[in-house]
C-alpha cells in the first residue's frame, strides 16, 4: 500500500505543472501551427492593402497635407479578418469538441481564456503592424503624387497609424469574447458583424440624439482614432449624441472588449463545456 503510494507520488511529481506561461505556449502552437491562420492573416493583409490602395484613387491633391488618412483607409474591410481570428480562437475548440481535453489538461479554465487573449493581442497586433506597413507600400505612389505627406512627428499622423494597430486588435478582442462567450464561431462573427457594423449603419440612417448617443457607444466608435481631424470636425457638426475624441472612443472598443471577455470567462467557471 505505501509503495503503490509512493509511485503515484513520484508519478504526480513527474508530471508538468499546469503554469500560465505553459498554457500560452500551449494555446500559441495551436493558434499558429492551423493554416487556416495563416491564409487569414495574410488575407487580411491583402484587404487592407488593396483597399487603401483602391480608395486613393479617389483621393484629392492636397500638398502637404496628411497621407495617413489614405494608408489607414483600407480598416473597414480589414477588420473582418480580425474578428475572424478572434471569434475562431475563441470558439473554435467548441465547435470541434476540444475543448473537453483543453479544460481537462487545465481545469481551472480560466487561465486558458487568459492565454487566448495573449495569444489573440500578440497574432492580432503583428497581423495589424503587416497590413499598415503593406498599405503604406501600396499607397506611396498615390500619396507622392497627390502632395500627401507623411510625418511620423505629427500627432494626427501618429495617432491614426497606432490607431489602425490599437483598433484592430481591440476588434479581435471583441471577436474572442464573442466566440468564448457564444462558443460558435458563426454566431460570434454574426453578432461581432452586427455590433461593429450593421447597428452602427443603421442608427447613422436615422439621425437623432438617442441614435447618435447610441452610436458613440457602439464598439465602432473606436474607429474614431483613424478618422483625421478635420473628418471628425465635420462629423461632429452634424451629431447631436456625444463628441467622443479618438482616444476616448478607443476606451469604448476597449470596454466592450473586457465586458465580453468577462462575460465569457463567467460562462467558461460556472456552465459545462459543450
Amino acid at each position: 500500500m505505501a509503495a503503490t503510494t509512493h509511485a503515484s507520488d513520484a508519478r504526480a511529481g513527474d508530471r508538468p505543472q499546469v503554469t500560465l506561461p505553459r498554457v500560452v505556449a500551449a494555446e500559441w502552437d495551436k493558434l499558429t501551427s492551423l493554416p487556416a491562420t495563416a491564409w487569414l492573416a495574410l488575407a487580411t493583409v491583402v484587404a487592407a492593402a488593396a483597399t487603401a490602395w483602391a480608395l486613393g484613387l479617389f483621393a484629392r491633391p492636397d500638398a502637404g497635407g496628411s497621407g495617413a488618412p489614405t494608408a489607414v483607409a483600407g480598416y473597414v474591410l480589414a477588420q473582418l479578418g480580425f474578428l475572424v481570428l478572434g471569434a475562431t480562437t475563441g470558439a473554435g475548440e467548441f465547435r470541434t469538441g476540444t475543448a473537453r481535453v483543453t479544460f481537462v489538461a487545465v481545469p481551472r479554465r480560466i487561465p486558458v481564456l487568459v492565454a487566448q487573449v495573449v495569444v489573440t493581442t500578440a497574432v492580432a497586433a503583428l497581423t495589424a503592424v503587416v497590413a499598415l506597413v503593406a498599405a503604406l507600400a501600396a499607397t506611396a505612389g498615390q500619396r507622392a503624387a497627390l502632395g500627401l505627406g507623411l510625418d511620423v512627428g505629427d500627432a494626427e499622423t501618429l495617432r491614426l497609424l497606432a490607431g489602425f494597430v490599437l483598433y484592430q486588435t481591440g476588434v479581435a478582442l471583441v471577436g474572442l469574447g464573442l466566440g468564448v462567450l457564444l462558443r460558435r464561431p458563426d454566431a460570434a462573427l454574426v453578432a461581432g458583424v452586427l455590433l461593429l457594423v450593421v447597428l452602427d449603419h443603421l442608427l447613422a440612417t436615422n439621425p437623432g440624439r438617442v441614435a447618435d448617443t447610441a452610436r458613440a457607444l457602439l464598439p465602432g466608435a473606436g474607429a474614431r482614432l483613424l478618422q483625421g481631424d478635420d473628418r471628425l470636425a465635420a462629423l461632429d457638426a452634424t451629431a447631436l449624441g456625444p463628441h467622443l475624441a479618438p482616444w476616448t472612443a478607443g476606451l469604448v472598443l476597449a470596454a466592450w472588449a473586457v465586458v465580453l471577455l468577462v462575460a465569457g470567462g463567467v460562462r467558461l467557471r460556472r456552465h459545462d463545456v459543450t
